[in-house]
This record gives C-alpha cells, sequence and structure tokens, in this order.
C-alpha cells in the first residue's frame, strides 16, 4: 500500500502561481510513476502531468502544457506540482496518484490522495 497526501491548494487570482505536494507513504516511493489529476466540478477527472519513478521523463495535457511543471523528490518521498499562470478554467481538487507505468488514464494508477482544492478567481 502507497498512502498519498495532497497539500498546496487554496485561492489564488488570475495569472498567480501555487505549487502542490504530494507526500507518500508506505511502499518505497520511487518504485512507482507518479501522476497528478484533478476534477472539476460537474466534469470527469481528467489527467493533468505525469512522471516516470526517476523523474526521466514528464508528460503534460495539453492544456496545462508550459505552465505547469510536475517533479519528484524520492529522497522526501514527494510529489511537486509547480502550477504557473493560472486561470479560472484550472478551478478544481487536484489529486496525485501512483502506479507502474506512466499512463495518462485513470484506471493505470492504483493508489490516490483525497485531494486539495485550488480556485482561481478572475
Amino acid at each position: 500500500q502507497v498512502q498519498l497526501v495532497e497539500s498546496g491548494g487554496g485561492l489564488v487570482q488570475a495569472g498567480g502561481s501555487l505549487r502542490l505536494s504530494c507526500a507518500a507513504s508506505g511502499r518505497t516511493f520511487s518504485n512507482y510513476c507518479m501522476g497528478w489529476f484533478r476534477q472539476a466540478p460537474g466534469k470527469e477527472r481528467e489527467f493533468v502531468a505525469g512522471i516516470t519513478w526517476n523523474g526521466g521523463h514528464t508528460v503534460y495535457a495539453d492544456s496545462v502544457k508550459g505552465r505547469f511543471t510536475i517533479s519528484r523528490d524520492n529522497a522526501k518521498s514527494t510529489l511537486y506540482l509547480q502550477m504557473n499562470s493560472l486561470q479560472p478554467e484550472d478551478t478544481a481538487i487536484y489529486y496525485c496518484a501512483a502506479g507502474p507505468y506512466l499512463r495518462s488514464t485513470r484506471l493505470d494508477y492504483d493508489y490516490w490522495g483525497h485531494g486539495t482544492q485550488v480556485t482561481v478567481s478572475s
């Protein structure tokens, strides 16, 4: 089992920045690929970004490419999402997830956090 706890969400004005963190415990963090997903009210949970176990490869949804950066610190068992140039459409609950492969679909991730709310005001 891997336990994941997100933090760093909050209220920010459009154009602002936030950095989300995801602290992992349990099984070895560096064994897993990690992903960030988000879910806005009334919408499906969607992929935001993913990173391989050693941070050597990252992928992003087109909607966040160039604005968001995913990274990880395996020594601290922590995943990050740096979000810049935030827009109201980025408002959602953000979830981190762990899985064996770098994929963009929910079913490919085995462990999930409970999420952190990000609200971007216009």
